[in-house]
């Protein structure tokens, strides 16, 4: 049987930091969408996150590949990890709000572990896993509320928006463990943000034309820097160091971390009110954190052991 990947106190640093950086890209999304269609935020936050990127590699004087194929595979799952989701999450956050989004995109941390542990030996989805997934789950659906999880409506555009992109950033991760994880990380994130942009930026040309940066605000001048070098270059730096020392399906679990996030920032900013039983939602992803991590419960089962 193939070891199992597990959590290192460095990767869960890693998580920790993702779901900052995650967290606030949903209320930056939100300021920009006040000053430009999504297409053209997408557009630039991929080539922003680019040029930061690519800017790292060139002074590191980092080797790149010359095999066509792994230029090929930065173009394909620059598609599907960067682009795709993207475009997801900021047309539907059009329609929903920056908590809501945060909340939904949760639901990478169960497509991820069940897309991995179909493809990968090392990532078996036990029963510990299985059930820190579900405590974490029961946070998100406590932060939510009750009448927001009966109002769930699959046939919300939005709502199916960020659905659709977990299922990407799921299969995305999953397509970079097994292509993008033998080079330096840096040209691997360099790589696929750059395959992103080349989807992206064409199409927001041809829709909407150049940005009118002139027009843009001060804070949405902000969000674009925040988003792209801290949310998209710092944070998929981080993503790929996670992936190749922890596996694809606990890299993902980096969404149950950006839901408190997004939340806070969402009340604290936009003005939205947090109730009593989103500290209680907190609670219970915290110790879905833990169980999916293990070592809590195996020093309480070496004490009673003992």
């Amino acid at each position: 049987m193939a070891e199992q990947k597990t959590i290192s106190t460095a990767a869960w640093i890693g998580l920790g930091l993702m779901g900052l950086f995650w967290g606030g890209s949903f209320l930056a999304i939100e300021l920009m969408l006040r000053d430009m269609p999504f297409e053209t935020l997408v557009a630039l936050r991929v080539s922003g996150g680019a040029i930061a990127l690519w800017t790292y590699v060139i002074l590191a004087r980092l080797e790149l590949p010359r095999a066509p194929k792994v230029w090929l595979a930065f173009l394909v799952i620059g598609a599907v990890n960067v682009a795709a989701p993207f475009s997801l999450i900021s047309w539907g956050q059009q329609y929903i709000t920056s908590s809501l989004a945060g909340i939904l995109n949760a639901t990478t941390a169960i497509f991820g572990p069940l897309v991995a542990a179909i493809l990968f030996a090392d990532e078996r989805l036990g029963a510990r896993k299985l059930a820190g997934v579900f405590l974490g789950f029961l946070g998100v659906a406590t932060i939510i509320g009750l009448d927001a999880i009966h109002a769930f409506d699959l046939t919300s555009a939005g709502q199916m928006a960020l659905i659709g992109a977990s299922l990407c950033y799921a299969t995305g991760a999953a397509l970079a463990r097994m292509h993008l994880t033998d080079m330096p990380l840096e040209v691997s994130a360099a790589g696929m943000i750059t395959g992103a942009a080349v989807f992206m930026v064409p199409t927001a040309l041809i829709n909407h034309g150049w940005p009118h940066f002139a027009t843009f605000s001060h804070v949405t001048l902000g969000a674009w820097a925040y988003i792209s070098l801290i949310s998209t270059g710092l944070a998929y730096l981080l993503l790929f160091r996670v992936i190749k020392s922890s596996g694809s399906g606990n890299a993902t679990l980096v969404t149950l971390g950006v839901v408190p996030v997004s939340v806070i920032l969402g009340a604290v900013v936009l003005g939205e009110t947090l109730a009593p039983s989103t500290y209680v939602g907190f609670g219970f992803l915290a110790l879905g954190l833990l169980v999916i991590d293990g070592r809590l419960l195996r020093r309480i089962t070496a004490r009673k052991s003992a």
